[in-house]
């Protein structure tokens, strides 16, 4: 028996999602007292905006392959 993967259809692009899982993290973050909580979400926003920026860099003309 094969199990299937389930596979989903984006609608929004990566970016798009990691910019309002972002905004999503800020509010409840400025809800939250500092604490480890806090530090986990303030990390959460920080790797967003890692993988935001190396997204674009990926798609600089820089990078563009020549042929």
């Amino acid at each position: 028996m094969v199990i299937k993967r389930r596979r989903f259809k984006q609608t929004q692009s990566l970016e798009e999602r990691l910019a309002q899982d972002t905004l999503k993290l800020r509010a409840q973050a400025k809800m939250l007292p500092p604490g480890p909580a806090r530090a986990d979400i303030a990390r959460r926003i920080r790797q967003n905006e890692a993988a935001s920026h190396f997204c674009e860099l990926l798609r600089s003309p820089e990078l563009e392959l020549s042929e």
